[in-house]
């Protein structure tokens, strides 16, 4: 049924900040930049006269994320779950040196609740991570 994962999207509160965050940070480069308006988006979104600049970045595996920027429909400006609460908790990425990126991120001042940790396999090398609009992110460093 399913032939693959097409993209994780995520609401932002300010796009140039999250543009530049996941690509020049995080490594992913812009596929597809467009506004949208119309009847199709508001009956998909349940909202009228919506106005929604859409941004697909991939990286060079060709993960996706949709960055979603609402230009008059706002709503809270960070999420506010944790990684146990009901619903979307965090998206995971497979990186190198995770070591390194923990005191790249700790210079930029990001929020970490614990430094990067060992699994109980020895497999990877985990971390949590908050990113722009507080979303939890978890960063694995596979082990060989």
């Amino acid at each position: 049924m399913i032939k693959g994962m097409r993209h994780t999207g995520l609401v932002v509160h300010s796009l140039e900040p999250a543009i530049d965050f996941w690509t020049n940070i995080m490594g992913f480069h812009i596929v597809k930049q467009m506004e949208e308006h119309g009847k199709h988006i508001d009956l998909m979104m349940g909202l009228d006269n919506v106005l929604v600049t859409t941004v697909k970045l991939k990286d060079d595996q060709n993960g996706m994320i949709e960055l979603l920027y609402f230009h008059n429909h706002t709503n809270i400006p960070r999420w506010q779950g944790t990684p146990f609460s009901t619903g979307l908790t965090h998206i995971a990425f497979t990186v190198c040196n995770i070591e390194e990126i923990y005191k790249k991120f700790t210079l930029m001042g990001m929020d970490f609740p614990a430094p990067p940790q060992l699994s109980p396999d020895g497999a990877v090398k985990v971390i949590y991570v908050s990113g722009p609009e507080g979303l939890l992110m978890e960063l694995v460093e596979e082990l060989d």
